[in-house]
């Protein structure tokens, strides 16, 4: 107990010295966050913007359907299968869908696009489509009218209120017409998104499609995505060879890819990051010993054993970097929540670069309170990993070279 004591007190006794090594932590503890934050928080965006703002993560069709996307690929509605799935472990959502491509037409100008059939009510339960209407009304079940992505209407000069064409094939070769006016405009995190995406209600889509009570998925809603892969492999085992289950990193194995390259990255610039916290604590450490070197000299010469005086170093190192951990993990919550909230946004040409390639030039940070509680031990185990040194000088400590100014 008196060593504590001991080691507190000594803590303060040079306030200025303390302060400065704590600073050091509390910075490094900061940065360290913030960095795992935003890297978390784009890839949780990235996630977000592909997944479950339009595939879902986890999506049900007929077998061979994915390698071959066309109508006759379909299967018949049935509430009974809709029953099945939801009993099943983690499921808390299904939607149907039928979804195919068509020729959006206005005047002279003809655009392709991806028509998706939906029940209203349940898509915006899973995916919160309605949240991305920012014009006119999101659609109800027995609407005539559609929605659509805003890039679309924008290059099909089509306003809320006019009136689209959709030419395409329907089931079973059939021709597929249809004339609907615009109810509603989306807008999506995703910009391939906002340029083909034209959503009706399903009854309209199987009419157009004279693909009465068929469709080509049905969407799965997850009430814990961690658990994604043991839920799809439920769902085969529950429905047999007739289905094909696939995740959304088995539909979109090119946004995976991406997202390992990037970790790849991070990874390098994080061992920098690492590198620049553990000079700046050594640092402190170091001048402390060289300021506090006549002082340890006298201690060990007037017989304070080594081993006592290595105890109350290492103690004071402790406190002095667990201070400065708990104190950078209480200073950053308020700094991520902030860009949680109201996210780094880019604009101009670094913002097409994005565009370019189906991202969002967004930069969010993530809430994860693994993150704070990860990287502050992290930083600990860094200090106190450094603050061996102090022992090794103390151990190799000559009295009478120590005191000599």
């Amino acid at each position: 107990m008196w060593l504590l004591k001991l080691s507190w007190k000594n803590m303060w006794r040079n306030r200025n010295r303390t302060a400065i090594t704590m600073t050091a932590v509390f910075f490094s503890v900061i940065l360290s966050i913030l960095t795992n934050s935003l890297q978390e928080g784009v890839f949780d965006n990235l996630i977000k913007n592909v997944v479950s703002f339009y595939s879902g993560y986890i999506q049900i069709h007929k077998t061979g359907y994915w390698d071959e996307q066309i109508l006759d690929n379909t299967f018949e509605n049935s509430q009974e299968l809709q029953d099945q799935i939801l009993q099943l472990e983690n499921i808390d959502a299904v939607t149907p869908r039928l979804e195919s491509f068509a020729l959006a037409s206005s005047d002279t100008l003809t655009k392709g696009c991806m028509v998706i059939g939906i029940l209203p009510g349940k898509e915006d339960a899973i995916t919160q489509l309605k949240n991305k209407v920012t014009e006119g009304n999101y659609l109800s079940d027995g609407d005539l009218g559609i929605m659509m992505g805003e890039g679309l209407a924008r290059r099909l000069k089509l306003e809320l209120k006019d009136s689209v064409v959709l030419i395409g094939q329907g089931y079973h070769g059939a021709m597929a017409v249809g004339k609907y006016p615009i109810t509603g405009i989306l807008s999506f995190g995703q910009p391939e998104m906002n340029d083909q995406s034209l959503y009706m209600t399903l009854a309209n889509a199987q009419v157009l499609y004279s693909a009465e009570n068929r469709l080509t998925s049905y969407v799965i809603g997850l009430e814990n995505t961690n658990d994604l892969d043991p839920t799809a492999e439920n769902i085969r085992s529950s429905l047999g060879d007739g289905y094909e289950t696939m995740t959304w990193e088995e539909m979109m194995p090119e946004v995976v890819q991406h997202i390992r390259t990037d970790k790849g990255s991070m990874v390098i610039i994080q061992l920098v990051l690492y590198m620049l916290i553990a000079f700046g604590i050594f640092g402190t450490l170091l001048m402390m010993m060289v300021e506090r070197k006549y002082e340890m000299g006298m201690l060990v010469a007037i017989g304070m054993k080594k081993f006592k005086l290595m105890q109350v170093m290492m103690l004071e190192s402790l406190f002095t970097v667990l201070s400065g951990c708990i104190l950078g993990i209480l200073a950053s919550i308020p700094i991520v929540v902030y860009l949680y909230k109201y996210p780094i946004r880019f604009k101009g040409q670094l913002a097409e670069v994005y565009e370019e390639f189906g991202f969002e030039a967004i930069f969010p940070t993530s809430t994860n309170p693994e993150i704070f509680l990860n990287q502050g031990i992290l930083v600990l185990i860094l200090g106190l990993i450094l603050s061996l040194y102090p022992i090794v000088k103390i151990a190799r400590i000559n009295p009478v070279n120590a005191m000599k100014k």
